[in-house]
């Protein structure tokens, strides 16, 4: 039997970037390779996909990891950290070792259901658009069908260990990754009022920006914006021409993404405009919320409570505004995504959130969350063959 923890471990040791992951594929391929499953990879990115067939034929259901890593340098203490200068800070590592187990689950229990289970490991999630690469790469046809759901996890360090939330509608917010440019002109620290100084109008910017989140943002329909990168000048005494502000947009709805980032846009010209200075706006990334259907809370719900105890899943009150490009998937299938507390410590108090370089995880969830995924690949697949999709899906109140 494959020992996930160690397996999440090696991937935890070896982060790589983007679309672009051969070592991670490859450990990956060795601890699917014994099943005797057939494989698939792309020549344009490090994709893997592995179809476990069922006992007959039958429809597809999709179960997916994310593999890549973040550019950010660790610091968690971890005697299994990265030194690479890459670091899997929002938890790709156990997404990928709980669908390995998930998979080898499928495979010993292949005469339980009628259908495939196409399991997808995918590149790219943060912010390199792996998940439309792999949609346009048309990975249903590894099956000759499209999938009737899809299904994924993620980790939280910063919630309760080994409890499952999830909510009908949307579960992570609609992003927006953009850059603003503020154009301006160079000169000496010396003579001010010979140059446009960015740096300084670029200060502003991000005020306003705050300013506008505050007096727009209502509970109901939140508005989460970052400044996460400022990058600008090269000296003390000396005036650049340009600063580049990187921005991160997040909302509960795709509509009040775009919205605030017209109005910001705007702000952020007026204010260059004021001080003479150009503006240049290019938006990167544009993701909608990640919404899970109501059949797919329900087979959660269920799931969980059978597998684990109802006291193991919570209804998520909002949406996280973490964003996630799995919502791609959803929106051409319908299923669930499900998020899963992995915290070190106690989360009652402040911990590490995903993208720090101090995040945790536990790693004991790994086994559960490849259980889970199992289970909801298995019910998903005998509800569709009995030709009643609500069957198995009832709430657990409704036992």
């Amino acid at each position: 039997m494959i020992d996930l923890i160690d397996l999440r471990r090696t991937l935890h040791q070896n982060p790589e970037l983007a679309l672009d992951l051969p070592v991670t594929r490859q450990l990956l391929v060795d601890a699917l390779e014994p099943l005797g499953l057939t494989m698939h990879t792309s020549a344009s990115c490090s994709s893997l996909a592995v179809v476990v067939p069922g006992a007959e034929p039958g429809p597809t259901v999709l179960l997916r990891a994310d593999m890549d890593g973040l550019p950010v340098v660790e610091e968690s203490g971890e005697e299994f950290s990265s030194t690479n200068g890459n670091m899997h800070a929002c938890g790709h590592d156990l997404h990928m070792a709980g669908l390995v187990g998930a998979v080898h689950q499928l495979h010993s229990r292949r005469e339980e259901f009628t259908g495939d289970v196409l399991a997808v490991f995918q590149p790219g999630e943060e912010g390199a658009g792996g998940a439309a690469l792999m949609i346009s790469e048309k990975a249903h046809l590894l099956t000759g069908q499209k999938p009737i759901a899809s299904y994924g996890l993620h980790v939280l360090s910063f919630a309760e260990t080994g409890v499952f939330y999830c909510r009908e509608g949307e579960v992570m917010g609609a992003a927006m990754l953009f850059e603003l440019e503020l154009l301006g002109r160079g000169g000496h620290a010396a003579r001010p009022h010979t140059a446009l100084d960015p740096i300084s109008t670029a200060a502003l910017v991000v005020q306003a920006i705050q300013t506008f989140v505050a007096q727009n943002s209502a509970p109901g329909d939140p508005i989460v914006v970052t400044v996460g990168s400022i990058v600008a000048g090269t000296a003390a005494n000396v005036i650049p021409s340009r600063a580049l502000l990187k921005v991160s947009l997040r909302a509960a709805s795709h509509e009040t993404a775009r919205a605030a980032y017209e109005k910001i846009r705007g702000i952020a010209t007026a204010i260059a405009v004021a001080y003479g200075l150009g503006l240049r706006a290019e938006i990167g990334p544009d993701l909608g919320p990640t919404v899970t259907d109501a059949e797919g809370v329900a087979l959660v719900r269920r799931s969980v409570a059978d597998l684990y105890g109802a006291a193991r899943y919570r209804e998520l009150v909002v949406p996280e505004m973490i964003s996630e490009d799995f919502s791609q998937f959803l929106e051409e299938t319908g299923g669930a995504f499900v998020l899963v507390g992995a915290a070190v410590g106690d989360p009652s108090h402040p911990l590490p959130t995903n993208h720090s370089p101090e995040a945790r995880f536990d790693d004991s969830v790994v086994p559960d969350m490849s259980s889970l995924l199992a289970d909801l690949a298995i019910r998903r697949l005998n509800a569709a063959r009995r030709g009643d999709e609500r069957d198995g899906m009832q709430t657990t109140d409704s036992k």
